[in-house]
């Protein structure tokens, strides 16, 4: 079974897609949530993370404090590449043993069974290469995607702006884009269109 990688920045209607997908029989991994999800199942995990932060991370009742660790890693680069260097590989097993137990349902674009992982970090995360057959980018113009951004966080745009500013996406890695510009029905026309011609050429 393939796996096509979805990714793309804040605002540009990744989670839209995912959606469509999973309302078309498409298992779609999470990785937000999977990765939110891994803190509460594991706590070795968490402890992996204290000991290479040197510093606690859990509340008063023992779960992990998430505002904590995000102003850690969000204020300190090596920080979070040590973080990751622990997180990122409990990730990738759990998405192997969620996908060994998904298949798609219903009607999925043609013959070819697939699942999706949704990822806006996958690309610059090298633990993760070759893990898709494919790569869709989802993508909108930046002035829709910070209001975008703005009206579902009710976040300060200027501080948006610069958290999209600083993503970037190799497109050379990329198989198709996604172009989200208009409503709902129009996206999912346009995930249609770009689903049925990635599967032409797996």
């Amino acid at each position: 079974m393939k796996t096509v990688i979805l990714t793309g920045g804040m605002g540009s209607g990744k989670s839209a897609v995912c959606r469509y997908l999973s309302s078309r029989g498409v298992p779609v991994y999470d990785s937000d949530a999977r990765t939110k999800s891994l803190y509460d199942r594991d706590p070795s995990l968490v402890l992996r993370m204290e000991e290479v932060l040197r510093v606690s991370l859990r509340d008063s009742e023992g779960r992990l404090d998430r505002c904590r660790l995000a102003g850690v890693i969000f204020s300190d680069p090596v920080a979070k590449s040590r973080v990751e260097s622990v997180v990122y590989p409990a990730v990738l097993d759990d998405f192997k043993r969620w996908k060994r137990w998904h298949r798609p349902k219903g009607w999925s674009y043609g013959s070819v069974p697939f699942v999706v992982l949704e990822s806006a970090v996958i690309l610059s995360s090298p633990i993760f290469d070759g893990l898709g057959d494919k790569v869709v980018l989802v993508d909108a113009p930046e002035d829709v995607r910070v209001r975008r951004s703005v009206e579902r966080d009710h976040s300060d745009p200027a501080a948006v702006l610069r958290r999209i500013r600083q993503q970037a996406f190799d497109l050379s890695r990329v198989d198709a884009v996604i172009r989200n510009t208009g409503s709902l029905e129009e996206l999912s026309a346009e995930t249609d269109r770009v689903f049925l011609n990635l599967f032409l050429y797996l």
